[in-house]
């Protein structure tokens, strides 16, 4: 994961636009040279969030940081924050990405930036199809992290996951509670026995976890915290503890 730095028009932005770029391209290099697989792009730092649409601003930007990531890896892929799919769409297109990750893709749900209540899969895949993005794939947070499900409490991990489906989504992403939190076994477990897609784990995966993780099902685990320094997921990448995940990935072949 390349965490952009707080992106122009937020509360903490205090970088030009080529040092944003400059910063995630040397990020993605650490990642590609330690040996993960892909990189995907986020503005994290541009809490606290707005959901909805996103100014223009943010979208060049990212934009412009995207491109720098793309001529250090091979797979790249993209999240908006916050619910900014069709942008993650249109930068994916515009940049040669291969996926976005997709918040609230379906049912409604209450994140810490406020009620999200329409699911995104019936105007995101429309939006896609009219800009010609369908080689782009769209892998989906089910019941994600930093929100409140009470509202969908009735329908299970499986159920969430049976609806992903049929509503289209090419990937599923198993998060625990927050930014750091592992998710819970029992919930891969039970979306590895709904369905075929690929399954990402989206939060708190540490070495230890890594062998545990993909005998439960997972096909890829999205590391965003454990691999910066002091694993925080605010400080820069640390190459050591990048070694350190993929040996324990290398490890279980």
């Amino acid at each position: 994961m390349v965490h952009l730095a707080a992106l122009p028009g937020t509360p903490n932005a205090h970088l030009s636009v080529d040092q944003i770029a400059d910063f995630a391209a040397a990020e993605a290099r650490v990642l590609i040279n330690t040996g993960f697989d892909a990189v995907i792009v986020e503005n994290m730092h541009d809490r606290p969030y707005v959901n909805g649409r996103k100014p223009p601003e943010i979208v060049a930007a990212m934009t412009r940081a995207a491109l720098a990531v793309r001529a250090n890896a091979q797979t790249v892929g993209i999240q908006v924050l916050s619910g900014g799919n069709q942008e993650a769409l249109a930068i994916a297109q515009a940049t040669s990405l291969d996926f976005i990750r997709c918040e609230n893709f379906v049912f409604a749900h209450v994140g810490d930036e406020g009620l999200q209540p329409t699911a995104e899969a019936g105007p995101l895949l429309r939006y896609r199809k009219s800009i010609g993005a369908e080689n782009i794939k769209v892998f989906c947070d089910i019941k994600k992290k930093h929100a409140s499900h009470a509202i969908t409490a009735d329908i299970s991990i499986s159920e969430s996951v049976e609806a992903a489906e049929f509503f289209g989504a090419e990937g599923i992403i198993i998060t625990g509670t927050a930014t750091g939190k592992p998710a819970a076994k029992s919930d891969l477990s039970a979306a590895r026995k709904t369905t075929k897609l690929p399954i990402l784990i989206g939060s708190g995966v540490t070495p230890d976890q890594v062998q545990p993780l993909f005998d439960f099902g997972a096909n890829a685990l999205i590391v965003g915290s454990w691999i910066k320094k002091d694993g925080l997921w605010t400080n820069p990448v640390d190459p050591d503890r990048c070694e350190l995940l993929v040996k324990a990935r290398k490890s279980r072949a």
